[in-house]
């Protein structure tokens, strides 16, 4: 499971042009807030580019300073944990930025399936 950059900016790119891209922002800072973790609050209008710049070093953060609140917060937001073990451990940066796509691959997930739902 190679992850890079593009990816996650490309998940991006398809949840603004699905009309969801502010959607998945408030998602993200309300998971984030019910895992008790803060993250800056940031316009819902965000650039793609710090959106998940903000998140991957949050992410980094958690794995490195934070652990308990990692996985409370990968729990919150539901990442699935048959997909999270096949994330492949090399290092910290690169593991966080595989998880970074897997949150923002779920929270969009979620924001689909409200939109659709509601």
């Amino acid at each position: 499971m190679a992850l890079d950059f593009t990816e996650s900016i490309s998940l991006l790119e398809q949840a603004k042009d699905e009309g969801l891209y502010e959607k998945l922002v408030t998602q993200i800072q309300k998971d984030f807030a019910l895992a008790n973790i803060d993250i800056d609050t940031f316009s819902p209008t965000i650039a793609f580019s710090e959106l998940k710049t903000v998140l991957h070093e949050k992410i980094y953060r958690l794995i490195l300073e934070k652990f308990t609140d990692y996985l409370n917060l990968l729990y919150v937001i539901d990442v699935p944990e048959k997909v999270f073990k096949e994330i492949r451990v090399t290092d910290v940066v690169e593991v966080a930025e595989q998880v970074t796509y897997l949150v923002l691959q779920r929270e969009l997930q979620k924001v689909r399936l409200k939109a659709k739902y509601s």
